[in-house]
């Protein structure tokens, strides 16, 4: 769809007094100067001012990127005149089904156009399609609107739009130094997305500090670091008939709202889910952090209360409640790479891991849905018997564990 440059016939013009504008200056910048600039925002808000330097009169300007995200499905970037700060907005799936999106200049260079300006004083404004953003551009005071696609390499098309507040609009010559600007600004711009996805997609597959040890440089097979740590292993229950007996997507949507149930407060309480293994997961809470076990009950509490609400809304459906298993333990672990030469794992291992494995596995056999060590409870001030503990423990006597030689205390909640 090839978007018409509404309402520009005959009105564009030099500004009456204004100096040639040139990009020349600000082009070399990008390309020589930027290299040591981490932030997309910053190197945008920087340009727009450069731009207002160089007599490009500037008064807004956005980027809107589609991201690789499990929750979002793209990013804007506003910047506006006296800001020291972009205002970054994401946006998640199912925007582009919205009146906001289908009636907006972002949807037509999204259908092909290769460029849509609008001017926004009232003698060029009368023809304009009803856009949302035009009128409240209007209300801002900017009269002159002009946006681009942002080519990147494969084919991968972003958005960068310019807004400016002066009489008359851009200039012809202000038009041309900004587009001479864009092929400088999609190189910077896609090193840039390229690192944040390359984060984003870590941090989404292995966990925030997991992710940061790789972008460091952790990616020698063996290497890693002995670390305490609360674990915390959750397996669900009658998962294996579950899948056998009903559709794949029901399966799906249960599994997915389990693991939110679980995995939210987890993180939200300040732990890391190493990995979720088909029905179960892995989550660690460092103590470095001095509430980690606190906090890793506070998750567990809340994690009871989503599935208790789960449970009743499957119920509703038609579904059997879901059950799970919790066995948390806290020691030392070894925390890095495992692996094939060429297919890495960033995990825990070591005895504390297999503790809190066997524990869960004993949740089956006593019918309790979460059990403890000592050793934690201990750590975490929780017994019974110890004053000011918040959370209600219940031994539950000495059990033999598989692959260690004496019984250990086990407690529930």
């Amino acid at each position: 769809m090839q978007v018409p440059s509404n309402a520009t016939s005959g009105l564009r013009r030099e500004s009456a007094g204004a100096p040639p504008s040139d990009s020349s200056g600000i082009i070399e910048w990008l390309m020589t100067e930027t290299r040591d600039d981490r932030f997309i925002d910053n190197i945008f808000i920087d340009m727009c001012n450069r731009l207002n330097q160089a007599g490009i009169p500037v008064s807004r300007g956005t980027l809107h990127f589609r991201i690789l995200h499990p929750q979002w499905l793209g990013a804007r970037i506003l910047w506006q005149r006296g800001m020291e700060e972009a205002d970054i907005q994401t946006f998640g799936f199912g925007i582009e089904d919205s009146d906001r999106y289908r009636n907006s200049p972002v949807n037509d260079l999204h259908n092909g156009a290769a460029e849509v300006r609008q001017r926004l004083e009232p003698a060029a404004f009368a023809n304009a399609p009803p856009y949302p953003l035009y009128d409240e551009l209007r209300i801002e005071g900017h009269t002159d609107y002009i946006a681009w696609p942002l080519k990147h390499t494969l084919g991968k098309n972003h958005i960068i739009t310019f807004g400016s507040d002066r009489p008359g609009g851009f200039s012809d010559d202000d038009i041309t130094a900004l587009a001479e600007l864009l092929p400088a600004f999609a190189l910077v711009s896609e090193i840039r997305l390229k690192n944040r996805l390359a984060r984003t997609l870590l941090e989404t597959y292995v966990g925030p500090h997991a992710s940061e040890q790789i972008l460091a440089g952790a990616t020698t097979r063996g290497s890693g670091v002995t670390v305490g740590a609360a674990i915390l292993i959750c397996d669900l229950r009658d998962f294996t008939g579950i899948s056998d007996m009903w559709p794949r997507d029901d399966v799906i949507e249960l599994l997915n709202g389990y693991f939110d149930a679980m995995a939210e407060p987890i993180e939200r309480h300040g732990g890391e889910i190493l990995k979720f293994m088909g029905d179960g997961l892995l989550a660690i809470f460092p103590l470095s952090n001095t509430r980690a076990c606190g906090d890793l009950l506070a998750a567990i509490r809340e994690a009871q209360t989503a599935m208790t609400a789960l449970n009743e809304e499957n119920v509703k459906k038609g579904y059997q409640p879901l059950g799970y298993g919790i066995g948390v333990h806290v020691g030392d672990v070894m925390y890095g790479n495992i692996g094939s030469r060429s297919r890495l794992d960033f995990t825990v291992i070591g005895p504390t891991v297999n503790v809190a494995s066997r524990l869960e596995s004993l949740t089956k056999e006593l019918k309790r849905p979460v059990l403890l060590s000592r050793a934690f409870v201990e750590i975490a001030g929780c017994e019974a018997k110890i004053p000011g503990c918040e959370t209600k423990m219940e031994n539950v006597g000495s059990h033999l564990l598989r692959g260690l030689s004496e019984p250990i205390d086990v407690f529930a909640f």
